[in-house]
């Protein structure tokens, strides 16, 4: 019953959106958290993921006049934008680079995306954003920027045991709010 009034809800918003691009805001806010979560999955780097997100974002609005209601989440023709823009970057790449990241490329072209997966991805993102500061920013130096302890705790001017008590509390957080998620 709740899926349905959900899906209701976004074919609405959809069909203002079309007539009000405005509207598309909205949309915009209740899927970025997924199609990031998409392509970062499929990419890895931080300012590509940053930058194909908003392009999927930027065609999506372009099109939405042509997108048509089939009964499935508008998340899936995202997705589905996300997996041809990176396909052409990939296309448009060297051919020494596409060498070394065939598993990224088969899985963007496969088709077959593990909604459930990009699903819990999105959850975790929202709830590194509710994290103290201190505690978000060790998460995001270490695992989006990939930094060290060391490189860490000269950034926030911490000591390096300082960042892994951080950086504990947070994974520890993150771990028990997950699984009340996913219950």
């Amino acid at each position: 019953m709740k899926a349905l009034r959900k899906e209701a809800d976004e074919r609405l918003l959809i069909e203002e959106a079309q007539k009000d691009p405005a509207r598309f805001a909205e949309l915009y806010e209740n899927n970025f958290e997924r199609v990031y979560a998409y392509v970062v999955r499929r990419v890895g780097d931080r300012a590509e993921t940053e930058d194909l997100t908003s392009e999927v974002f930027h065609h999506a609005l372009a099109n939405l006049r042509r997108f048509e209601w089939r009964g499935i989440p508008f998340a899936a023709w995202l997705f589905r934008i996300a997996a041809n823009l990176i396909s052409d970057r990939w296309q448009r790449s060297n051919r020494e680079q596409l060498a070394d990241e065939p598993e990224q490329m088969e899985s963007a072209q496969a088709g077959g995306e593990d909604f459930e997966e990009v699903e819990r991805q999105a959850t975790l993102f929202r709830l590194v954003n509710t994290l103290p500061a201190e505690q978000r920013r060790v998460v995001v130096l270490r695992f989006v920027e990939q930094k060290s302890i060391k490189e860490v705790a000269r950034e926030i001017r911490k000591t390096e045991g300082a960042v892994k008590q951080l950086q504990y509390r947070a994974l520890s957080s993150l771990r028990a709010r997950m699984e009340g998620a996913d219950a």
